[in-house]
């Protein structure tokens, strides 16, 4: 493996972004307090998500990898273009899969973008070891910057990949926004490809996002949230006196992660100069996972300029792959992203 291929770029501040207080502070004074999403994947949030993804009754890794390896081949022959950036790229084990059919056809540059800097130096150097042909400019920082970068960058096509379902992993409005910019980054025959998890019974979501008896991966991942903001903004979150529940609510059709307080407690922020008063049974919203509608995520996303190219869906565990293109008509106004 030469050096050369491996690259590491920050585009978001050399790590600042983690000390956002705004955002922090916004979702905290919501109700019930949320940790935006991306807090959780500090390096040993990424580590301990991937535990998560060998969990047995934790479908989307195993059904997306399947879809991806039935049909990377002709994803490869679609998307054509020599470059693939991909938002929340974790450790792209499934990723690779599309990888190796795209440098089999053309010399291809990947551009994971991830806030974890030690998760993107890892896959990139496993990948370019295992994929000869294969470049990578890992984009370390959130998804705007990731995006911005694109947008300054050379001209030549790209494919932007959000896999994992990660587009689920945000609110109404945060998705309203990044599809928006996903939008106004690519040009016209840029690609757009997307995996969703679909509508399914309450008792399949709930087995797949909390742990089972013998297990904890779930647990050590949801309260390394509050030790990431202990370690970070001077928090005095004490771990013992939180429990995780995941659960299903039918009317905003999310997955709610929880963290619930097990006793009265008065939790300081000091670095934030925020209290945190929480009685027995109150909870963090610590992650959300949105399921779609086939259909209206399909008019959600074409609404945006897109048109759908081709769809992949397992029809055991009701999970897609899409993939769009971007159109050359401009986009019409946009509702709200429905879920």
């Amino acid at each position: 493996m030469e050096q050369s291929q491996v690259e590491i770029i920050p585009v978001d501040g050399e790590g600042t972004f983690w000390d956002d207080r705004p955002i922090l502070l916004a979702g905290l004074r919501e109700t019930p307090p949320r940790v935006p999403g991306y807090f959780g994947y500090d390096a040993v949030g990424s580590c301990l998500f991937e535990s998560i993804t060998k969990l047995p009754g934790y479908y989307l890794t195993r059904v997306e990898y399947g879809l991806l390896q039935r049909h990377a081949e002709e994803i490869a022959d679609l998307i054509k273009c020599r470059r693939i950036a991909e938002l929340g790229s974790g450790s792209a084990k499934k990723t690779r899969v599309l990888l190796a059919a795209c440098v089999k056809r053309r010399a291809t540059t990947y551009l994971p973008v991830d806030v974890s800097r030690e998760m993107l130096a890892t896959s990139a150097h496993e990948l370019t070891a295992e994929l000869p042909g294969l470049r990578v400019q890992g984009l370390w920082g959130r998804y705007e910057a990731g995006l911005a970068r694109l947008r300054d960058n050379e001209p030549e096509p790209v494919v932007v990949a959000v896999l994992g379902s990660n587009l689920g992993n945000t609110t109404p409005e945060e998705r309203d926004a990044l599809l928006s910019k996903i939008a106004d980054t690519l040009r016209p025959g840029d690609g757009f490809l997307v995996s969703t998890d679909l509508q399914k019974p309450a008792e399949v979501f709930e087995a797949c996002y909390n742990d089972p008896l013998d297990r904890s991966a779930f647990a050590r991942f949801r309260l390394n949230h509050l030790t990431h903001l202990n370690r970070r903004f001077g928090a005095d979150f004490a771990l013992e006196y939180f429990y995780p529940r995941a659960h299903y609510d039918s009317a905003t059709t999310a997955v709610q992660a929880h963290l619930h307080a097990t006793e009265d407690q008065t939790v300081a922020l000091r670095k934030l100069g925020l209290e945190l008063v929480l009685r027995r049974g109150d909870s963090l919203n610590v992650g959300l996972a949105y399921k779609f509608h086939r259909p209206q995520f399909v008019a959600d996303v074409s609404a945006r300029g897109f048109e759908l190219s081709a769809q992949w869906i397992d029809a055991e565990w009701q999970y897609g792959i899409f993939l769009f293109v971007r159109s050359a008509q401009s986009r019409r106004p946009l509702p709200r992203c429905r879920k």
